[in-house]
């Protein structure tokens, strides 16, 4: 008795672990036929595409994962960035491309169409440790909810929102489109202003200047010309388009400090129009923006500092050349390792006086690619590097702004990220159409064109809004 009763014990604890095999957690508790729990737990690859991240940036991340998901591993790739645009395309036009891309979040809208919006519901496969006195490793199948547009707004800096969150038309084309979210970044960058503190001493500046007008005078001071006009000594790399390191998103974020509408709600560019309020001024706001940027590099200006003739600015920078240089965090290291002796230091952006502030953000942005044939996995796994005890491992490898604001506070105390952490609050985007290079090249032509002289600024700035114009859809 004793014998046939421990086989009938066998066989239960057999059953009850087959059952185990088919919980469905999460929303409820229906039970998964064996086909489709084979199905959940065949073996994949997530294919993992970035530029400036290698693999070790996620090192972590995908050991974590890969603990509760043992049927999935990491293909990762890093490519560089003057093709990439090119290899993800060509590769999905293949069907041989990544599951999950890192784009630059003024891609977004020209990759909308090869990305796939988080799914209402994951459903996968899972690895647990279950039992009281005997404990064992199970899978079960798990249905959880994915990201919503209310968590992404609360979690994430506000910026986020307007770049990973796209428009997408509903099943019936007669319906209105909605908003969903197309990927979710792991930090966040904005422009700041770097400082020579040698040159500002030198010139008996105790500090940068927070306002546009006070550093205009800091310039002044510092700037240094010879007898023929020659720069000796520069205050600031601002003015040009081809040498100075993203200097269209410092004319981008002037205009929109000085009120210019980049876009109206339908994404169509306005930045070459008067917004009803500044109604009346000589020119738009946008083109006095384009006027006080080239001013710097105008030799008839009194803030001339800056020409073409001139290094790359964060080469000018490094060599002690110019005492300001707009860059972004990734700078940092950068400078530190072309002169470990500069004594530099990080300060906000400037700010027009009175006006709200605004700040300039540079980031990436995880998607998942619309071809991917693991749709649950990718985007799951999206969702779990972008949990903060994962993005914190991220963040002390890469020495980047986060993203989350649980975490931005954090870094308010970090001496190298302070500033950066603290702009993200204020951070704005605009729509820069399908195409963002194109738009880049759009302002850096108008700069051209200012530069060259007799030009009408509210022409030259409606001919580059027309240029933009033509890659909105």
């Amino acid at each position: 008795m004793l014998r046939n009763s421990s086989r009938r014990f066998s066989a239960l604890t057999l059953l009850a672990g087959l059952a185990t095999l088919l919980v469905l957690g999460g929303f409820g508790c229906t039970l998964f036929p064996n086909a489709q729990v084979a199905q959940k737990t065949k073996p994949i690859t997530l294919k993992f595409w970035s530029v400036y991240d290698d693999a070790d940036s996620f090192g972590d991340a995908f050991t974590a994962y890969q603990a509760i998901h043992h049927n999935v591993s990491f293909d990762f790739k890093r490519l560089t960035y003057d093709e990439y645009e090119k290899q993800i395309l060509n590769a999905l036009a293949e069907d041989q491309g990544p599951d999950i891309v890192s784009l630059p979040a003024t891609w977004m809208h020209r990759f909308q169409p090869e990305l796939m919006p988080v799914p209402q519901t994951l459903t996968l496969a899972y690895r647990e440790i279950q039992g009281t006195i005997q404990k064992q490793a199970v899978t079960v199948i798990h249905s959880n909810p994915g990201i919503t547009l209310k968590q992404l707004a609360n979690d994430y800096v506000d910026v986020v929102s307007q770049d990973a969150v796209m428009l997408t038309a509903q099943a019936d084309p007669k319906m209105p489109l909605i908003p969903k979210i197309y990927g979710l970044p792991l930090s966040v960058d904005t422009m700041a202003l770097y400082y020579n503190k040698d040159l500002l001493n030198r010139a008996g500046i105790a500090q940068p200047a927070g306002d546009w007008k006070t550093f205009q005078d800091q310039v002044k001071k510092i700037t240094k010309l010879d007898q023929t006009g020659t720069i000796i000594q520069s205050g600031v790399a601002l003015g040009t388009a081809d040498n100075v390191e993203r200097g269209t998103d410092v004319l981008s974020l002037l205009m929109m400090q000085n009120g210019a509408n980049m876009t109206d709600d339908s994404g169509t560019v306005t930045f070459d129009r008067y917004p009803p309020e500044l109604a009346g001024r000589p020119f738009p706001p946008g083109a006095e923006a384009l006027i006080f940027y080239t001013d710097f590099a105008n030799p008839v200006k009194e803030v001339y500092t800056w020409n073409d003739k001139m290094p790359n600015s964060l080469q000018a920078f490094e060599n002690g050349q110019t005492a300001f240089f707009f860059g972004y965090s990734y700078h940092m290291a950068q400078i530190r390792l072309a002169n470990p002796k500069l004594n530099f230091g990080v300060s906000s952006f400037p700010q027009i006086e009175g006006n709200k502030p605004i700040y300039y953000p540079n980031y990436w942005i995880n998607a998942v690619t619309s071809k991917t044939q693991n749709p649950n996995e990718a985007w799951d796994f999206v969702e779990f590097m972008a949990k903060p005890e994962n993005v914190k491992s991220y963040l002390a490898k890469t020495h980047q702004p986060a993203a989350l604001r649980s975490l931005v506070n954090d870094q308010l105390q970090d001496l190298d990220l302070n500033v950066f952490a603290s702009q993200e609050s204020a951070a704005k985007s605009w729509y820069h159409g399908t195409d963002a290079v194109a738009t880049e090249q759009a302002f850096q032509d108008m700069i051209r064109q200012m530069l060259a002289g007799n030009a009408d600024p509210t022409k030259i700035l409606e001919l580059g809004a027309s240029k933009v114009n033509q890659t909105i859809k």
